[in-house]
């Protein structure tokens, strides 16, 4: 039989997650963000459960060719833009819409004459300083933009530094607004934790992003807490156990020392199928349902796990590492990260299946 390791996707969920944002986006326009192979979850699957959403948006160019090939017909937003001329070939074959956020790109879409008008998210930097056009120079942006007779529609967008912060979504809003004062474009503005906390910024259009796989945008607010279920669930199994001695160490290093006489088990899921590797002693576990802890360094095939609360817990006993059972950001938590890194980071050796 295969190694015991699985990642199910969680269709139905994805698809609920989906109707939360939209339930908190009023009329506006909703992006599905789909970028890193849809948050590690599939594009191909993604197609499928935000069936729902007016739009998707992600990176790849690829990624988008994989979405149109799925049967997606709805509009697809390159939230990066293009990264070379040749792209805007593929951009005008596969009807996308494109961010442009910087003069190179400008000179870029000028320069390549298209047979139909593209729609372009004109992005502003307010002060992520990672991409876009400062203020000051927006206006400008923009007047180009106008002069190229094969763009279309034109919404202006920015992306929060500190989206779960009000007070810096209000400065960097006010920053975004003054700026485009006079001109009558759609805006969009929301990511997952705009979206959920800070309807002031919803304008035209929304670009939820972790919210639609399950994990909460927020230190302080559980997914549970904003109505949104798991996405994945990785699960796996026990695949040995040991009976340990008081004084008896576990795994490289021997970094756990038991205490007392205890069983440990032994599960299939090392850090080649993406689990990080720093997790400490107490990450919590399931098997068989009951939440139980890590013990000993996370190995690249195997972890090991704490079975005292578990007793009767034996060779093939059901694991989840994180899922519906447990919840993905309480193990992020405990590794120093994030859920966004734990879903994207699933090895492609991991098995992939999708379920209701």
């Amino acid at each position: 039989m295969p190694r015991p390791i699985i990642a199910q996707i969680h269709l139905q969920s994805l698809a609920h997650n989906l109707q939360v944002a939209r339930q908190h986006a009023d009329n506006a326009f909703v992006w599905a963000v789909i970028k890193a192979n849809a948050y590690g979850h599939g594009i191909e699957r993604a197609v499928l459960a935000f069936a729902a959403a007016d739009g998707l948006a992600l990176l790849d160019l690829n990624e988008a060719v994989r979405a149109r090939e799925a049967g997606w017909l709805k509009p697809i937003l390159l939230l990066e833009g293009i990264f070379e001329p040749a792209d805007l070939a593929l951009v005008n074959r596969y009807g996308l819409s494109m961010t442009v956020h910087c003069a190179e790109q400008l000179q870029m879409l000028a320069k390549y004459s298209l047979q139909i008008p593209v729609p372009v998210y004109l992005k502003m930097n307010t002060g992520m300083n990672r991409l876009g056009f400062t203020p000051e120079s927006f206006a400008s942006a923009y007047q180009a933009l106008r002069q190229i007779p094969w763009v279309g529609d034109i919404t202006f967008m920015t992306h929060f530094s500190d989206a779960d912060l009000p007070e810096v979504v209000n400065t960097q809003r006010a920053r975004f607004l003054a700026a485009i004062e006079g001109f009558s474009e759609k805006k969009s503005l929301c990511n997952s934790a705009a979206l959920l906390s800070a309807p002031n910024c919803i304008a035209d259009a929304v670009r939820p992003g972790i919210m639609l796989y399950g994990s909460s945008p927020f230190a302080y607010r559980s997914a549970k807490q904003c109505r949104l279920q798991a996405g994945m669930s990785l699960n796996s199994e026990v695949i040995g156990v040991q009976v340990l001695k008081p004084g008896d160490t576990v795994g490289y290093g021997s970094r756990f020392k038991a205490e007392q006489s205890m069983r440990i088990g032994v599960v299939a899921c090392g850090y080649a199928d993406g689990y990080p590797r720093n997790a400490p002693d107490g990450t919590p576990i399931l098997v068989n349902g009951v939440k139980t802890r890590i013990v000993g360094r996370v190995s690249m095939d195997m972890i090991t796990v704490d079975l005292s609360p578990v007793e009767q817990a034996q060779i093939g006993a059901a694991v989840q590492l994180w899922g519906e059972q447990l919840p993905i950001d309480e193990v992020a938590h405990a590794t120093g990260t994030i859920g966004y890194e734990l879903m994207c980071a699933v090895a492609p050796r991991v098995p992939v299946s999708a379920c209701p």
